[in-house]
This record gives C-alpha cells, sequence and structure tokens, in this order.
C-alpha cells in the first residue's frame, strides 16, 4: 500500500499515518520527495481497510499495490531516484554517467593506465573486477584484497569512482573501505541472501539483470535490497541468454524505457557483456543512451588483446574515446547530457 501525503502534510500527520500502519502490520518505508512524503507499506498485514487511511489528516492518496514489488515499483517515488555519490556524481539526473575499465585488475601498471585512459575521455567510474566469478574454475579468478586495494589506491590518485564486484556476503565488510558501489553480477542476480545483506548496507548496489530473468524477476531481485532500507539501487541491463548465438548475449535494449516506465530506479546499459563482440560495443551503447539509459557500463583495456579475461568485448583506450565523442552528440537529442574531456574547453 502506498500513502501519498499531503504537501503541506506535518511531521505530526505523517507520525500518526506511519503508527496505525505499523499497528495493521505493515513494515514502513517513507521517502521524502521534492513536493510530498512517500509512506510504503510492506509485509503481510492483518484485516484493515486502506480506505481507513484517506481520512487520516494530511492524507492526499492511498493505493493499493498489485504488483509484487513494492519498493521498486514507480508509486513509492514517482518523481524517480538519483543515485549521488559523495563527490557529487549523480546516477539517474540529467547527465549520463559512464563507467569504465578493464573486466579485471591484472597489475598496478595496467589498472592506473587504464584509469588515466576513461578518465581523459570523461568516464566517472572506474570499473574493475578483484573478485572474479569466472565459468570455468580454472580461468583467472581476481587478485582479490590486492586489487581492492590497488583500486582505491589509483582512485584517490584520480578523483574517479570505484565500482567492482561482490560476489558473497563474506566480501562485503572486505570490499567496504575500498570501493564506492557495489556490483552484483548477473550470476548473483538471485542470490537473496545476498541481496538481503546488502540491504543493510548504506552504500550504492549496481543490480544486474541475469540471464535468464524477467524484468518483473529483475525489480524483485531490486525489491530485497530496497526491503533492507538501501534506496540507492542502479539497475543494469547486460544481455539475456536467448536462442541467437552469433553474440555471446542478446541485449534488451527495450528492458531500459520498461523498466523506467515501471520503476523509479535509475537504469544503465552494459554493452560489453550485452554483445560480447568488441565491434559491436559502440553501437549498442549508442542505443542505450537513445533508449533513455542513465549510463553505460563498459570494458576498455589498454591492451585487450593481450587481457586475462573478456578481451574480446574490450575496447582499445582510442575506440573508447571515440564513443565518448559519438555519444556527446546523441545525448543531447534525448535531453542528456555526457562528461567533457579531461582538460577540454567547455
Amino acid at each position: 500500500m502506498i500513502v501519498a501525503m499531503q504537501e503541506k502534510a506535518t511531521d505530526e500527520q505523517i507520525q500518526a499515518v506511519v503508527e496505525r500502519m505499523v499497528e495493521v502490520g505493515f513494515n514502513v518505508h517513507r521517502t521524502t520527495g521534492a513536493l510530498q512524503t512517500i509512506l510504503a507499506g510492506v509485509g503481510t498485514p492483518g484485516q484493515f481497510d486502506h480506505k481507513d487511511f484517506e481520512l487520516f489528516a494530511g492524507v492526499a492518496e492511498v493505493v493499493r499495490i498489485s504488483s509484487p514489488y513494492k519498493l521498486a515499483g514507480r508509486g513509492f517515488r514517482p518523481e524517480g531516484t538519483i543515485v549521488t555519490f559523495p563527490n557529487g556524481v549523480a546516477v539517474g539526473g540529467d547527465e549520463v554517467i559512464v563507467m569504465a575499465g578493464p573486466c579485471s585488475i591484472e597489475s598496478r601498471e595496467q589498472i592506473f593506465t587504464c584509469a588515466a585512459q576513461v578518465k581523459a575521455a570523461g568516464a566517472k567510474f572506474l570499473r574493475g573486477g578483484a573478485f572474479k566469478p569466472r565459468s570455468s574454475p580454472y580461468s583467472f579468478q581476481g587478485m582479490g584484497l590486492t586489487g581492492l586495494k590497488l583500486l582505491r589506491e589509483v582512485g584517490d590518485a584520480t578523483g574517479l569512482l570505484i565500482i567492482s564486484e561482490v560476489m558473497e556476503i563474506s566480501q562485503i565488510d572486505i570490499m567496504l573501505p575500498y570501493i564506492d558501489c557495489f556490483q552484483v553480477g548477473a550470476r548473483n542476480m538471485q542470490n537473496f541472501n545476498l541481496l538481503r545483506e546488502l540491504g543493510q548496507v548504506r552504500k550504492p548496489v549496481l543490480l544486474k539483470r541475469g540471464i535468464a530473468a524477467t524484468i518483473e524477476e529483475l525489480l524483485l531481485s531490486a525489491e530485497y535490497i530496497l526491503s533492507g532500507g538501501n534506496y540507492d539501487v542502479i539497475l543494469c541491463e547486460r544481455g539475456i541468454r536467448t536462442f541467437e548465438t552469433y553474440t555471446r548475449n542478446t541485449m534488451d535494449i527495450s528492458a531500459i524505457p520498461v523498466v523506467k516506465k515501471l520503476s523509479h530506479l535509475p537504469m544503465v546499459g552494459d554493452p560489453s557483456h550485452g554483445t560480447g563482440r568488441r565491434d559491436m560495443v559502440p553501437q549498442m551503447a549508442r542505443a542505450a543512451v537513445a533508449a533513455g539509459g542513465d549510463g553505460l557500463l563498459i570494458e576498455v583495456h589498454p591492451n585487450p588483446d593481450k587481457a586475462v579475461s573478456d578481451g574480446a568485448q574490450s575496447l582499445f583506450p582510442d575506440q573508447f574515446a571515440k564513443l565518448m565523442d559519438e555519444l556527446r552528440i546523441i545525448a543531447p537529442a534525448v535531453g542528456r547530457s555526457i562528461a567533457q574531456p579531461v582538460g577540454a574547453a567547455v
């Protein structure tokens, strides 16, 4: 149930509604927008008539929610969620935020070189895996804590925000001091124990769509994080598994406008995993921005041909810089912007 308070509702009026919602058995999640306060009741309440809440002073509207996701639905924050980081970077606002870097951290030289290259092109985040979930147990599994320390070092040196993948609950506390945003990969989209724990932290989470997940299942997975009180969730379309084998995955561009209609959460696209082919990443990146994506997650490597993982889908630095220039042409056509290259005249 959603209770939308009037614009001038007092704290006393809001608290009275909250107390009644708790009394009937709801867990109450409160969000304050630009114009009004929204109270979302979730859980399994006892018998009650939602119309009774319309009689409370300060209540503008009461809506019963039929969808299985209560907090991820747009009704919880009709104006949309903007995930803002301490340095002012905001995902979900007017600027399309680009997160770029290698699939995995391989060495200090590699990550520092790549960070300088993606920052120069206009990226705001450095992405890089310290813990790597690989299909084969014999593939490179990442540098672990050493990799996290390198990420933090390069983030502090360049001013880039750091996003890296968390694979299990035991890694959350290890990663907290080193990263600015947790990434939950496609394989863990329905790792509900991990999602519950991430709901307890107060650090943003980027949640990728699973390889065979419906949009509703993606939103329900986000619900696990939101229900814990962590409302800074970013969703990501990274391609799904279909009968087509030409590309690694089939990137579902239509998921971006669908999610933007159903949910208040920001939605970004990952064309690198979405296609698995370097020659198709720029096209799908451009399409994701045109479709309304709030950001992009792109793999870039100083020398993709020698990358220890996902080299075939990683852009060369000059390809990434060219793509960023192209996105600066497309973004204004859909009312958005892309950061200028470092050192460029504004």
